[in-house]
């Protein structure tokens, strides 16, 4: 196995930490996120019509926040790295202008019988200014010497 082999192995173990990653929560986001998933309830668009409803603006839906979380490990993990489950819980809203951090920590590491790949479940945890948004965990295959 090389050194780059090594140094990356050494990242995809239980307990390492996976590197921070700060989102700008913006209105765009959330109403480009709302249609790409084609959930067109009002309180993901209308501002108005959500503060009729109790909150004070538009607030993020549960996909993108799914979505989020996923690009945050396929990045970590780079463009081989295949996302294979993701299970996720909703807490605070995202509102525009926030900023939400996702962190995630490794929970586990399988070595496959190809000898080739790893799956690895990583707990996530989303939070923004008045707490987590987001906490669950997600399973990636990755080659071995794995992340980027």
């Amino acid at each position: 196995m090389d050194v780059m082999g090594s140094e990356a192995e050494a990242r995809v173990r239980v307990g390492a930490a996976v590197p921070p990653l700060e989102i700008p929560v913006t209105r765009t986001l959330i109403v480009a996120g709302a249609i790409a998933s084609r959930d067109y309830q009002d309180v993901h668009h209308d501002a108005e019509l959500a503060r009729r409803k109790g909150s004070p603006d538009v607030f993020m839906n549960i996909l993108t926040t799914n979505g989020l979380v996923g690009r945050y490990l396929t990045d970590h993990f780079g463009p081989t790295a295949v996302l294979r489950k993701v299970a996720i819980r909703l807490g605070v809203p995202n509102h525009p202008g926030d900023t939400m951090v996702l962190t995630g920590r490794i929970e586990e590491v399988v070595e496959e019988p190809d000898g080739d790949t790893m799956t690895v479940t990583v707990r996530v945890v989303g939070a923004n200014g008045i707490g987590r948004h987001v906490t669950g965990t997600a399973t990636v295959t990755v080659p071995r010497g794995g992340a980027s």
